[in-house]
């Protein structure tokens, strides 16, 4: 299940990203083709991506742009007219909807001529170059399309459980538990500073590569301590594009899931499935 979470956020939550542009004038030196395409990887805030139609769905429209229901309309107009090079960038997109405008990356203590401040590049003209064209942002998912991925990483493991053999741990001096503590590439244990006893700290930053316990081993205390994977617990690390934010993303994975799930409802009569599937087989049947 963890593994199908992790999937569906990367490839199947959706946002919105430009899918269709409209170049009326480019004296740039890069082409249409790799304008656009820069273009479509531009994330846009997708907050109410969930709630939009699919183009290809929208019975409200000839896919022309000019829908509420399933597009979002961008123009950009930019000329340079002096020497000094001029960057086109995300910030010059009009959007039709105020909703759904490029993310802003910028950081509050950056200088105003930061690149973050600027957005992000799409062109850089001189002088007597233009740029004008118009785009249409679409619902998608990531797995018609990168662009569409609100997820930049998403990794999971499973949950650790550490046990400390008390016993143990009390017969080693305090320069052993420290050189033991030290041992753990992550700061998973700690030692009390009063009481000199070993704590674990922080088993979340924990990466499973046994060198606390190739340590005792070395240290002839094999058994020193014991560290398990929870089958039912995992931890989820994420990182999203910006066009949702992580902690939506999650959410919104859940909800895709779940719809996923109530699209293979099992019959009533189907004794068998309460026996291998349990609560998930209940929830499969609306129960």
């Amino acid at each position: 299940m963890a593994n199908a979470l992790c999937r569906v956020m990367i490839s199947e939550v959706p946002t919105i990203a430009i899918d269709l542009v409209e170049i009326d004038i480019n004296s740039s030196v890069l082409n249409d083709e790799f304008i656009a395409h820069r273009l479509g990887l531009i994330p846009l805030s997708s907050d109410r991506a969930m709630a939009m139609r699919f183009s290809q769905d929208c019975d409200a429209c000839d896919g022309d742009g000019q829908c509420e229901f399933c597009s979002v309309e961008f123009h950009l107009r930019a000329r340079c007219l002096n020497d000094k090079t001029l960057d086109v960038t995300s910030k010059d997109l009009i959007s039709s909807d105020h909703t759904v405008v490029p993310v802003d990356f910028s950081d509050s203590g950056s200088g105003y001529d930061s690149p973050e401040q600027r957005g992000i590049t799409i062109v850089k003209l001189r002088r007597g170059q233009e740029l004008v064209l118009r785009a249409i942002a679409r619902k998608g998912i990531g797995k018609d399309h990168a662009k569409w991925s609100p997820a930049a990483t998403v990794t999971f493991m499973y949950e650790p459980e550490i046990h400390i053999n008390e016993d143990m741990m009390e017969a080693l001096t305090l320069e052993e538990k420290r050189s033991w503590v030290d041992s753990s590439p992550t700061k998973v244990f700690d030692i009390d500073p009063h009481t000199h006893q070993v704590l674990v700290v922080d088993s979340e930053v924990c990466t499973y590569d046994d060198e606390v316990i190739k340590k005792a081993e070395a240290m002839g205390k094999p058994g020193l301590v014991e560290i398990y994977a929870k089958q039912d617990s995992s931890i989820f690390t994420v990182e999203s594009t910006g066009a949702i934010k992580a902690s939506q993303l999650v959410l919104n994975a859940i909800e895709v899931l779940k719809q996923k799930l109530d699209a293979v409802r099992l019959s009533d009569d189907t004794v068998e499935a309460d026996e291998q599937f349990g609560e998930l087989g209940a929830h499969m049947r609306g129960g």
